[in-house]
């Protein structure tokens, strides 16, 4: 397709692409959100990603683009003023938002459930981590960051656009889990609590709480057993995004 040029900051496309950035509100009534980076572009493509519009620096080279992509080359400058990153990676995207229901059923072995995680880099970091180690669901509850925040895309390393990602409130992760005979574990201190090695993670989903308070009541009533994280008594805890990726390594060995 044609590559269209825009030359104004005020131009309503880069105004839309601002927006996108800065405001999940404007992205869940667009039904769009925002990519950055050349490399996650070309992820985008390689999973068929909805993508809708790509803008580029000029110099950049891009990868071959689906048909019916708006494509537009922007000003290093205009890249600079309409980027969520400090230093832009010489592409922007936009593709359409994808928030699937629920499943009927899980039929899976591992899956993972953030209650409450509000970074955007954690939660992009731990997906990331989550499809490495093939986990076959991850569940957001309990105001977790939004999946479509451009730093949420950016740490998930492409891995947003193959995941399985659910929003869900606590009862209705309840009713799924108890349905497919799925036990809850999650990342806690109580009397039941056992050491991590102890569980057994061959079918199971694990919790990992916020990185200040840890698991929500609603959460923590909803789980079987609770284990402990074998560390330093020094340490009191683990950063979110670490605990998940050793929860989930426990789950594939």
């Amino acid at each position: 397709m044609p590559i269209e040029v825009i030359t104004s900051r005020h131009n309503a496309l880069l105004t839309h692409l601002r927006k996108l950035a800065s405001s999940r509100a404007y992205r869940d009534g667009c039904g769009e959100y925002l990519g950055d980076g050349v490399k996650l572009l070309a992820e985008a493509v390689r999973w068929n990603a909805p993508l809708k519009t790509v803008v580029v620096a000029e110099g950049v080279t891009l990868p071959e683009l689906p048909e019916g992509v708006r494509t537009v080359r922007v000003s290093d400058e205009l890249m600079r003023s309409v980027s969520p990153a400090e230093t832009p990676q010489g592409a922007l995207f936009t593709a359409a938002l994808q928030r699937p229901a629920l499943p009927e059923r899980l039929d899976g072995s591992r899956y993972l459930v953030l209650d409450g995680v509000q970074d955007p880099g954690n939660v992009g970091t731990i997906l990331r981590t989550a499809d490495a180690f093939d986990c076959e669901g991850v569940f957001l509850l309990n105001g977790c960051a939004d999946l479509y925040n451009p730093k949420t895309v950016r740490a998930t390393m492409g891995a947003v656009f193959r995941a399985s990602v659910w929003s869900c409130t606590a009862e209705e992760l309840a009713a799924l889990l108890k349905t497919s005979g799925i036990p809850l574990y999650g990342t806690a201190l109580r009397g039941d609590t056992v050491s991590l090695r102890e569980l057994d993670l061959s079918r199971a989903a694990v919790a990992v709480g916020s990185e200040g308070r840890g698991l929500s009541e609603a959460v923590l009533s909803l789980c079987d057993r609770t284990a402990r994280i074998p560390m330093s008594a020094r340490c009191e805890s683990l950063n979110a995004a670490t605990a998940a990726a050793i929860m989930l390594w426990e789950m594939v060995r």
